[in-house]
């Protein structure tokens, strides 16, 4: 009996302990790591959450863009950091998930056991989008020239085990098609390149596309989600198209080391929550081919299991190592 009541107590303790040290959180500026560089998605989405985080959390917000390796130095850095609340990692979960089951992948942290879900920050559906000199006006052309040209239509990713990159790897297998792979160190500079006529192609975040929908460099043939989405009705699903299974959205959010306090945990969700809510928000996601997407702790760390599996399943079938 009194080995429960001692239990007991140092849970209670423990909790107390979370709580105050939640209260004295943030007493300085939280970085949020990016793992990319400036202009893709991910950084994007950090920024948005970063503009308005500091109202709710009283502390400012500041946006570290630690690019290389598809995502995993960035990664590996936050996954470091002391547990305190005051480095974060604002990431693609796809791409996160997928390096985790990747076997060529060098695993310097665990994931998802090196972070604790947060909450996610938003979903952004992906578009095949075709360079304007490339001679395609659709999917079905596009699938023609790669069965004609085996290995010779290239494509640019934001890295070898990114979303992107995998989103490729499942559209190949769907398509019976055999194309070249061109990995950046992100979506900002592979999206550069397929706008100077470099590369022919990407499966790329409407994010980071939306920009350039007009620039009459490029041309949106599909998109990944199971319904069109609403800033670009005319471009249909890929569903539509009949390409079978393949519906994919590419999500963004927020994690903290294993081990931060949960209250300080609890904190910060419910301010991603907070933001997430606001209309001026969302409608500034939605402008730019983006949809707020906040959830619970619980909820995050469920997700990122989900992802984990996900994306086991794709590199198996694709023999993507």
């Amino acid at each position: 009996m009194k080995f429960f009541v001692k239990m007991a107590a140092i849970a209670c303790l423990a909790v107390s302990t979370s709580v105050a040290v939640a209260a004295d959180w943030p007493a300085k500026p939280v970085t949020l790591v990016v793992p990319y560089p400036p202009g893709g998605a991910t950084d994007f989405s950090a920024r948005i959450y970063a503009q308005y985080l500091p109202e709710i959390i009283g502390a400012p917000v500041v946006v570290d863009n630690r690019a290389g390796a598809g995502g995993e130095i960035g990664a590996e850095v936050a996954s470091r950091a002391k547990p305190d609340g005051y480095t974060m990692l604002f990431g693609a979960i796809g791409s996160l998930a997928i390096n985790s089951v990747l076997p060529s992948k060098p695993k310097t942290y665990q994931f998802p056991d090196a972070f604790t879900g947060v909450s996610f920050g938003t979903a952004v559906p992906l578009v095949v989008a075709v360079r304007s000199g490339l001679g395609v006006n659709s999917l079905d052309e596009l699938i023609k020239k790669a069965h004609d040209n085996p290995g010779k239509i290239s494509y640019g990713s934001a890295g070898v085990g990114s979303s992107q990159h995998m989103a490729v790897e499942k559209f190949q297998l769907a398509t019976n098609t055999k194309l070249l792979h061109v990995p950046y160190k992100g979506s900002g500079p592979a999206v550069t390149d397929l706008l100077g006529g470099q590369i022919d192609m990407v499966i790329e975040t409407l994010t980071t596309l939306y920009p350039q929908m007009n620039s009459g460099k490029i041309k949106f043939l599909a998109v990944s989600t199971a319904d069109r989405v609403k800033t670009i009705p005319d471009v249909p699903t890929l569903t539509e198209l009949d390409i079978k299974d393949y519906v994919l959205t590419t999500n963004y959010g927020l994690l903290t080391p294993s081990g931060t306090p949960k209250a300080i945990v609890d904190k910060m969700s419910e301010a991603m929550q907070t933001i997430a809510a606001r209309k001026d928000v969302q409608d500034k996601l939605v402008e730019s081919g983006a949809n707020a997407y906040a959830s619970t702790p619980d909820d995050t760390n469920r997700l990122l299991l989900e992802e984990v599996r996900k994306w086991s399943d794709v590199a198996t079938r694709a023999k993507v190592e």
